[in-house]
């Protein structure tokens, strides 16, 4: 289900204070970037990306890839960095990014 306009306006201002969880680099998505992303969203459910590819339309066309594969929403995208949403049911208080700074 596609975040609404609320929701995302609520996540990018926890995502403002959040450090990039997982980085991107040239080699792509390779299967441990695939495997922390996915630990990643399952403990925190929104995180920050930071994608150290040069080209902007590689970078989209990872994003894009990232989140079809993790089955995750796209929050935001500046520059480097793209901020991902996947909702998690039985999510740990402690460890997630939206229960913990809402």
């Amino acid at each position: 289900m596609p975040l609404t306009q609320e929701q995302k306006k609520q996540y990018k201002s926890i995502g403002h204070h959040l450090k990039p969880v997982l980085i991107v680099a040239d080699n792509g998505l390779t299967e441990g970037v695939l495997a922390e992303l996915e630990r990643a969203l399952t403990d925190h459910e929104l995180i920050k990306i930071q994608l150290r590819i040069t080209e902007r339309e590689s970078r989209l066309a990872v994003i894009d890839e990232l989140c079809k594969t993790a089955k995750s929403e796209l929050v935001q995208v500046i520059g480097k960095m793209a901020l991902i949403y996947r909702k998690n049911p039985k999510a740990n208080k402690q460890l997630s990014n939206v229960t913990r700074f809402s």
